[in-house]
Parts: C-alpha cells; structure tokens; sequence
C-alpha cells in the first residue's frame, strides 16, 4: 500500500492565483483554464500505484483558494481512495476553532492544515493557540509546511525550530511538519528526534532532492518519524516516488515510509 500524506484536489482558482506564478516558472506549466476532474487526480494516483491520498483545503487571510465543503465533495466522489484535511483562517482564530471542529465531526476529516506562509504568521503566534487546543480536543494532526517556501513570500516562518516551543506547549498534540524543512532539515530532524508526536513528510521534493540528513534520521532512528508525500498537482505521485530504490531503505522502513507511518498518524484505519 501507498499513502499520499500531503496533496491537493485543486481549484481552478487555487491553480489561477498569481502567488502560484514563480512555481509556475519553475515547472514550465501554462496557466490552466478549466476545472480538474477528480478523475485526473486518480488516474495521477494509478499511474504511480497510489492507494490513497490525504487532499487538503487551502484557506488563506480572508480568501479560500480550496473550501473545507469542496474537499468534502471530492471525496465524497472516491471516499476508498481520498481522506480530507481541513484548512482554516487563523486570523479570525474562533471562527478557526468552529470550522476545525465542523471539518472533523461533519465532514470526517483526520487532520487540519495550515500553512504559516499565508498568513506571514510563525506556529508560535497566539492565533494559532485555540486551534492547537481544538485540535487535541478533536484527536488529530495538526499540519502545516516547514522549510523554503516556493510562492513569493518569507520563508522564515517555516522555520522547523518553531514547532520545538508548539510540541513543549501542547506535548499531546500531533504535528506533521510538510516539506522536509530545507534549508533547515537539521532542525526539523531535531525536532521530530526531541519529540515524540512531531512528523515530518517529504511532499514536494524527488528523493534526489532529499537533503542527507533526512536520509539518516530515515534510515535510522526516524523510521517511524517520516511520511511520504508528493504535494501533488505542483508535482506527480510518480515523480515523487521515482528514485526511492537509491535511498537505501530495507522493506520495513520502506513499508513505513510509504504507508505504515501515514496509516498511524491519521488513523485511517479508524
């Protein structure tokens, strides 16, 4: 079995927005014009041999580039093969702490999901604080993305070493720190190593990219720390998973990597 921890369904004005044009540059894609099926998402997944994909609503300052309730329909359209994650407007943290609740007890959500770079905002700051609580409450992960970011905007709030004061803060709750934390993966690898409920998955980078040490924590002590993930569409399950064989891993961390540790973390066996 193969997890995806970290994609999205997208939108077609996620994928419009301009904060996506440097990513764009990169990649070399034109600019899309129409919607995308959900059937493109798993045909992407079947491609690469992916059984399930955790897909997540994308909310930012007083905008949704993807709605909790949209996410709710694209998997309400393959529920066997795609899991929810919530995404809320930090700004507003009340409004925050209702919808993550609503995202888990009505729409069945395993985790809630935001990104610090949105909002230009550190995990540290106090408007995340009632979420993190409602998150422990509700029993799931709280995701967001560390490391470098792609769009246009500061990278420092991504920095790994913030999720080490939100892990003393709240020991009980489970955070998965998206992106390796590059440039900074030796803090991310500390932090998950200090803490017993911090993740972090490789969405969004090719195993060649992998910085060697993440590869370490991987094939050693932090077997059981680390999600796959490809941050799909910005790139495909199979681009992502091509050139797994080189790290090294023996079956059981491997087996772990793929979808022992993602089963675990968002109990998708539930």
């Amino acid at each position: 079995m193969i997890i995806d921890a970290w994609a999205q369904h997208p939108t077609l004005r996620q994928m419009q927005d301009p904060i996506f044009d440097s990513l764009r540059r990169w990649t070399r894609s034109s600019l899309p014009e129409a919607e995308l099926p959900v059937a493109a998402t798993l045909a992407q997944m079947d491609a690469a041999g992916v059984d399930r994909a955790l897909i997540s609503a994308w909310h930012a300052p007083r905008r949704t580039l993807i709605g909790n309730d949209e996410v709710a329909g694209f998997v309400a359209q393959a529920p066997q093969r795609l899991v929810g994650v919530g995404s809320v407007d930090i700004t507003r943290p009340m409004d925050a702490v209702r919808e993550a609740r609503r995202c888990v007890q009505e729409l069945g959500f395993r985790a809630i999901r935001v990104l610090p770079w949105l909002f230009d905002l550190p995990p540290t700051d106090r408007r995340y604080y009632p979420l993190y609580a409602a998150c422990c409450d509700l029993g799931v992960p709280f995701c967001t993305q560390i490391g470098h970011t792609g769009p246009l905007m500061p990278s420092e709030v991504g920095r790994p070493i913030y999720l080490d004061q939100i892990a003393l803060d709240f020991p009980e709750l489970v955070i998965v720190g998206g992106h390796i934390g590059y440039p900074w993966t030796d803090e991310a690898v500390a932090v998950a190593t200090k803490h017993e409920n911090v993740y972090i998955d490789t969405s969004a980078y090719v195993p060649k990219r992998y910085p060697p040490a993440l590869v370490d924590f991987l094939r050693g002590h932090g077997r059981r720390k680390v999600l796959w993930g490809s941050n799909y569409p910005m790139l495909t399950p199979e681009q992502t998973l091509d050139g797994l064989d080189g790290l090294g891993l023996d079956e059981q961390t491997l087996e772990l990597f793929l979808a022992g540790n993602a089963r675990r973390v968002y109990a998708l066996d539930a």
